[in-house]
């Protein structure tokens, strides 16, 4: 039972850093270079994260730079950031890409907090099944007669308490990002 509790909340624990993750990569206004993790540039054949290929600094809050360390794929990665959903228009003079990120407007900010919110909800979702998957196989022991019922009730609160737990957290991760959306 120890270790089907363990394992339970083993997988909620990187529920909620995969969220964190996501929320991340969600373009807030600030210029971060956790925004360009996910997209991808052929190097020589090769689809490679942006930054294994270039080094990115944040010069402001509305300005990241990309300084690719092989000039010759300047090009590809405009073109890469070009075809990502960013919405950024990159500007290049042949060694550096600036990313200008204007503050976005009102409604922008709004629909963003609605993404965040349907991700949170996805990472709810997520931890619940792993809750019920951990009830099902607490309910194994009792048909294989290997664990009392009072011993797998008490499991299954303990894995409801996990599971609030977790759920808690990741109101806490959404409030953050909402605030940090919002702020203008």
């Amino acid at each position: 039972m120890d270790e089907i509790l363990e394992r339970a909340s083993e997988k909620m624990d990187k529920t909620v850093v995969n969220l964190s993750g996501e929320f991340a990569t969600i373009r807030t206004g600030r210029a971060s270079a956790t925004m360009l993790d996910r997209i991808m540039v052929d190097y020589y054949g090769t689809p490679t994260p942006i930054n294994q290929i270039a080094g990115i600094k944040t010069q402001d809050a509305q300005l990241l730079l990309v300084e690719p360390w092989d000039k010759q794929i300047v090009n590809d990665v405009v073109k890469a950031i070009q075809a990502s959903d960013l919405g950024i228009t990159p500007a290049s003079d042949g060694s550096v890409i600036r990313l200008p990120f204007p503050p976005p407007t009102e409604e922008r900010r709004r629909e963003l907090v609605k993404q965040c919110r349907q991700i949170a909800e996805d990472a709810k979702v997520a931890v619940r099944n792993e809750r019920r998957d951990a009830n099902t196989r607490l309910d194994r022991l009792i048909k294989e007669e290997d664990a009392s019922k009072d011993d797998v009730k008490r499991a299954q609160d303990q894995v409801q308490k996990i599971t609030d737990s977790h759920i808690e957290q990741i109101d806490e991760v959404l409030q953050s990002k909402e605030a940090e959306v919002m702020e203008v």
